[in-house]
């Protein structure tokens, strides 16, 4: 239900806090209050919420880790508002000294709620593959500085923002101009990109706007760092992607250490991507789309249908068959569908969330498992990758047009009391032509 609330606020009062509870709530994250982390605890073992937003003042050194424990078997994503060094601030996943502008919130809420998901993901993903005498692991990374790239023309204030996140540890790269920018973007990977709000945004926000359409580039977060005070709609802004803003009145000092916090995430997260991706290289994966096999969905598909009536999570399944058109009954002949197959397939598993199982069930038929995805939101997915697919013409032979592929699309969502195999079968018995 939509009045279902998803965010726990915890202030002691509502001085800091109030104005953040009622923008979350006019933007769809129905917020639940509580004074104290005791009463915070509490109402997480009422209700299953996907995030919490801690005021620091007056909050026990435990308060996170309480609130943390209360939400097991769920992870909890955190958001604490107040000095990073306070006491109470140990374990939140981002820490702000003021309390964020709604629109920026609703943002880092579900960055870090689909986080929290992928690392139940791949705790889930680490026991199907070790029954199968397979480990994944996070692999330990070297620990190197966290790499900046510092887009926008030389200004005092943002070489004194360079200068902070240097003192920091942190490795800065220079960019001048939007097309140095996407020359580095595309040789080195980078940990978070801040902006430069200079008396013309419209090279920071091209560069904003070019990150959010390249799919390499798409998760690296984005800050900007505002030139003087009222320029824009923050609002506007967070709705383009970026990940933070900072106004005009914020220290560079401040500003380097939300920069570096957003970078720390983003690197911990694509440790996590990366370990999700480990299956590939299993060797027990679908050998021509590498998806998959039937007999590891079922398996992981089980687990995940546990995991989700444990945790309260919403999981749903979907269905994808090639669907029986003029076009596909020609390629069949001469085998060319089944010479499309495999780049389908791997369209299939590029187009799915890192947290998403994309298995291929039979020659012609897919599946994908969403978890904490409702029914309909599941079955949007799987309309748009079939889309995409649609996009693309395959080679039908000599002489002959290229010809595409539609599917049937069915999808479901995990009730109470059902099994993996009643939630797959749910799924295929709703089967419907992709709308086009």
């Amino acid at each position: 239900m939509e009045s279902d609330p998803r965010v726990l606020i915890v202030a002691a009062t509502d001085d800091r806090i109030e104005a953040l509870s009622q923008g979350l709530d006019a933007l769809g994250w129905r917020t639940v209050s509580a004074r104290t982390a005791s009463a915070g605890a509490a109402t997480l073992r009422d209700f299953p919420l996907d995030a919490a937003v801690v005021d620091l003042e007056a909050m026990e050194p435990d308060a996170i880790d309480h609130l943390r424990d209360a939400a097991l078997p769920r992870s909890l994503a955190v958001i604490a508002v107040g000095p990073a060094d306070a006491p109470a601030a140990a374990g939140a996943d981002l820490i702000m000294r003021r309390a964020p502008h709604p629109a920026q919130a609703a943002l880092r809420l579900e960055q870090l709620s689909r986080a929290a998901v992928a690392r139940e993901e791949f705790s889930l993903r680490q026991a199907t593959f070790a029954a199968r005498d397979v480990d994944l692991s996070l692999e330990p990374k070297v620990e190197t500085p966290l790499k900046i790239l510092a887009a926008g023309a030389a200004d005092r204030r943002f070489l004194a923002l360079s200068n902070a996140l240097t003192a920091e540890g942190a490795e800065v790269v220079a960019a001048p101009t939007p097309y140095t920018a996407f020359d580095y973007l595309h040789e080195a990977a980078f940990d978070a990109v801040v902006l430069w709000g200079g008396q013309d945004h419209a090279p920071a926000l091209s560069i904003a706007a070019g990150m959010k359409r390249n799919t390499r580039l798409f998760h690296i977060p984005l800050a900007l760092y505002l030139r003087s005070v009222g320029e824009v709609n923050p609002a506007d802004l967070y709705n383009r992607g970026l990940a933070d803003v900072a106004a005009a009145d914020t220290s560079e000092q401040e500003t380097a250490d939300r920069v570096l916090s957003l970078a720390r995430t983003h690197r911990r997260d694509q440790a996590v991507r990366i370990a999700l991706d480990q299956v590939r290289a299993s060797g027990l994966m679908d050998s021509a789309t590498g998806l998959f096999t039937p007999e590891i969905f079922a398996a992981h598909l089980a687990r995940l249908a546990s995991a989700a009536q444990a945790r309260r999570r919403p999981l749903s399944a979907c269905v994808l068959r090639v669907a029986e058109t003029e076009a596909v009954r020609a390629a069949r002949t001469g085998g060319w569908l089944d010479r499309a197959m495999p780049q389908i397939g791997a369209m299939v598993s590029r187009l799915v969330r890192v947290e998403d199982t994309a298995a291929r069930l039979a020659p012609e038929v897919f599946a994908l498992a969403l978890p904490a995805t409702p029914g309909e939101a599941a079955r949007l997915a799987a309309e748009r990758i079939a889309a995409v697919i649609g996009c693309t013409a395959f080679d039908a032979g000599p002489d002959r047009s290229p010809f595409v592929v539609e599917f049937d699309i069915g999808a479901a969502s995990l009730g109470d009391s059902d099994s993996a195999a009643v939630l797959l079968e749910r799924a295929s018995m709703n089967i419907r032509r992709s709308v086009r």
